[in-house]
């Protein structure tokens, strides 16, 4: 090999020094946030979790080591529209105006749908989306993309949450919202109704993010054989993975639970 015996034994007894040992053990944390949440974060969430932890160190660093050790989080595919806006009734005005950022919880709402596919056919999937924590307040599945199933997500959201009056309700142009039933639902719970500009995505941007985080994180990588399944499987991915543990950048690298429990605890001490 061209070694000498000496220059081997000398190797073999080589101790890491303190930069190698911070390496290894910057990998295992590395290792650690990437499987603890389910394969889903890049570089930049994984460094974000470990600053929290102290550890000072840069993203193209992590994405390095990342790269080294072999981890890759999930890609992200194409999301399609699901609404129908070639319609003739009546639709709100665009009061959001694409004011994503609030100051507080419950002042603007903002809902769509998507579909995810099982071997016994198409589910559909209803949300309804608090501005101020990106929480996801109100939810519905369903096998039919009806005027029935965005109803049943916007009652879930308003008896989990309880708002005053005044909510700014936002969605697109689709049927299912535009109908009477839902117009007449969102005069009930006295909530202010608005909606997207024709063709315009970029006005329900936060809401379809989450979806394509949705597809992207679980959807994705799961095949599901049962409507049940997809079922029992978002539920946990609403209620547990993405409100309670999944930070966000635009939350100061918080989980929309934390980051609206945060909010009440400072307004309870001012």
């Amino acid at each position: 090999m061209g070694v000498s015996r000496s220059g081997y034994y000398k190797w073999t007894h080589k101790k890491p020094s303190k930069s190698d040992k911070r390496i290894i053990k910057l990998k295992e944390r590395i290792s650690h946030h990437f499987y603890g949440y389910k394969q889903r974060y890049g570089s930049p969430k994984v460094t974000a979790k470990l600053r929290e932890e102290g550890w000072k160190v840069a993203t193209k660093t992590v994405a390095q080591l990342m790269k080294e050790l072999g981890l890759v989080s999930c890609t992200v595919k194409k999301y399609k529209a699901t609404t129908n806006s070639k319609h003739s009734l009546p639709v709100y005005d665009n009061v959001l105006n694409r004011e994503f950022k609030v100051d507080k919880p419950h002042k603007a709402w903002v809902s769509d749908i998507t579909y995810v596919a099982t071997s016994e056919g198409w589910v559909y999937l209803a949300t309804q989306m608090d501005l101020f924590s990106r929480k996801i307040v109100g939810w519905a599945m369903g096998e039919r993309i009806t005027k029935e199933l965005v109803l049943a997500a916007l009652d879930d959201a308003h008896k989990r949450e309880q708002p005053c009056e005044g909510v700014i309700h936002h969605s697109d142009r689709g049927s299912q919202y535009a109908s009477n039933d839902y117009r007449a639902q969102i005069d009930h719970y006295k909530m202010v109704g608005s909606m997207s500009r024709k063709g315009n995505c970029y006005d329900n941007a936060c809401i379809e993010s989450f979806h394509s985080i949705l597809k992207k994180e679980l959807v994705y990588q799961t095949k599901f054989r049962t409507r049940k399944q997809a079922y029992e499987a978002i539920h946990g991915y609403i209620e547990i993975d993405y409100n309670r543990i999944r930070i966000h950048s635009t939350l100061g690298n918080k989980s929309p639970y934390w980051f609206e429990k945060n909010y009440y605890e400072q307004l309870q001490a001012s």
